[in-house]
């Protein structure tokens, strides 16, 4: 079993508000915790997040931990 500290984590910061796109890339910001312009979280790095990644690609930045 891996432990948290040893997992790849990802920063993600939404750098573009997603008004006037759909409502499927409005419910993924919001699913990656995302709110506000300029709010960053960190998430444990997976194929799951890194498909939601790449659906708003262009409203987000990442960078690793």
């Amino acid at each position: 079993m891996v432990s948290k500290t040893d997992q790849q984590r990802l920063s993600i910061t939404l750098v573009k508000s997603p008004l006037g796109y759909s409502k499927r890339h409005k419910g993924t910001v919001r699913a990656l915790g995302l709110r506000r312009l300029n709010q960053t979280v960190e998430h444990v790095d997976s194929p799951e997040l890194r498909g939601m990644l790449d659906l708003v690609s262009h409203l987000v930045d990442v960078a690793d931990c």
